[in-house]
């Protein structure tokens, strides 16, 4: 018998292969996209008229165990396509980014009864920006399996952010060669760098990640030096007296107490000393900006595993309850796709996490330093009000780690202007390395300086200087 003979040629089957291959890409942008449009925001209760799409819903880092993260996303005001993705990771650890970041700091909206009004200096007017609640447990993210919350660090914390990255590409594939900076401010002085590091580590394999910055807030990063620095602030302030600053600095160590008070082992005398600090320093003065009055939103609450001796005070609550609040309405959790799994409430910090804390006394300054090494520009930035982790530690681990990696001043330490006011001081160095200050900003920059913030951000995003005059 004849064999069966194709009437295809080469060319002819060449072209059959790229209408193959062009059917299955068109097929797995089809379905990414029903994937995001699931997900969709198509309106959120109270919401004003705006242009940019939002969306919101989970991605499973752990199918078996069912452990979800729940991310909030907000489109760039204009060209989407064109501007970068930023990952905004709020601290605690424990506290929630849509919040905390989203709703009280650099997000499109913020609560005003049952209302949203617009942030006309939302960091979505320059970049795509990306909200993760994070850890597993904190806000809308959840797992079944309640063991979850017991056995968090940093360790896993950086793991399971980084399948969510991996998986979220895969419902935004549009998105994936945009430049990806991560950002964040206090605990997530941890967060951003460990993830970070493992970006650069799976792109050896696999390059996914365009990834093009990190910028931490009022960061930990080594924590003697931040917290030892705290005395001197109080001092320098006004908050404690010459003989009680005597004794903070001579007798007790702050970081020694923090890591005893972690311990269940603080020593009396240490005990003492933070006890007199506390009482002059006033507990109404909040720490995380000596300068404002007291009728503050408890966000700052973000921090508060890192100023243990104050725990127990009350702080009056006023954007903080609106936030709650709605996060809380029926309405709201379902235009959100969001659903509360083994709580009764939203909550701005987690009370069922159980963070370990004692990560905190390993330095990240050392994870920042091989970011740069790898070529990955730097920002660190401080809100000048915070006591918590003030200015002065930060600009010490800077200024340290440029002389450690060799890296010349490029930019000396100089005023930066926003409109026609001073915005802050900044240095560069090696034009890789930068720090900042925020004049007038609390420990969450953005939520009291937000036009100040966004000239930091938005010069950041542009690898330009800050602005030298009005």
């Amino acid at each position: 018998m004849p064999s069966l003979l194709l009437p295809w040629n080469p060319k002819t089957i060449a072209i059959a292969l790229v209408a193959v291959i062009f059917q299955l890409s068109s097929f797995q942008s089809t379905e990414a996209a029903s994937l995001s449009e699931l997900d969709r925001i198509t309106w959120l209760p109270g919401q004003p008229q705006v242009g940019f799409q939002q969306y919101s819903g989970y991605v499973t880092v752990d199918a078996k165990k069912q452990r979800a993260l729940f991310y909030y996303f907000a489109e760039a005001e204009i060209d989407p396509a064109s501007k970068p993705l930023v990952l905004w990771l709020n601290g605690g650890p424990g506290c929630s980014s849509l919040g905390v970041g989203a709703f009280s700091e650099n997000g499109p909206f913020r609560p005003s009864g049952d209302v949203l009004v617009r942030n006309e200096y939302s960091w979505n007017r320059e970049a795509n920006m990306l909200y993760l609640e994070t850890p597993i447990g904190v806000g809308f993210s959840y797992a079944t399996n309640t063991s979850s919350y017991e056995t968090v660090n940093d360790k896993i914390t950086a793991r399971d952010n980084l399948v969510f990255l991996q998986r979220w590409f895969g419902k935004f594939p549009q998105f994936r060669n945009a430049s990806l900076y991560i950002t964040g401010e206090s605990y997530a002085g941890h967060y951003v760098p460990q993830l970070a590091e493992l970006i650069l580590q799976f792109n050896k394999k696999q390059n996914l990640f365009n990834l093009k910055g990190i910028a931490l807030g009022n960061p930990v990063l080594e924590f003697a030096t931040d917290f030892n620095s705290r005395a001197e602030y109080f001092w320098s302030h006004g908050l404690i007296s010459d003989s009680t600053y005597k004794m903070f600095t001579s007798v007790c160590n702050y970081s020694r107490y923090v890591g005893e008070y972690y311990r269940g082992s603080v020593s009396p005398i240490c005990s003492r000393v933070m006890n007199q600090v506390g009482k002059e320093t006033s507990r109404f003065v909040d720490k995380y900006d000596v300068t404002l009055d007291v009728c503050i939103s408890s966000v700052f609450a973000q921090s508060k595993v890192l100023c243990p001796q104050q725990v127990a005070e009350t702080i009056d609550v006023c954007v903080e309850d609106e936030t709650v609040n709605y996060l809380n309405r029926q309405d709201v959790q379902e235009a959100f796709h969001a659903r509360l799994v083994g709580v009764r409430k939203w909550a701005v910090c987690s009370n069922i996490l159980d963070y370990e804390l004692l990560d905190v006394e390993i330095p990240t300054i050392i994870i920042v330093g091989k970011i740069i090494k790898a070529g990955i520009p730097v920002l660190v930035y401080s809100g000048d009000q915070d006591s918590v982790i003030p200015l002065t530690g930060s600009r010490t681990l800077v200024h340290g780690l440029a002389e450690e990696l060799g890296l010349n001043t490029t930019v000396p330490y100089r005023v930066w202007f926003e409109g026609k006011q001073v915005g802050g001081w900044t240095q560069v160095y090696g034009n890789i390395l930068s720090f900042a200050t925020i004049r007038g900003a609390s420990h969450e920059a953005p939520f009291s300086q937000p036009e100040r913030s966004l000239v930091l951000f938005n010069s950041f995003l542009e690898a330009r200087p800050l602005p030298e005059a009005f």
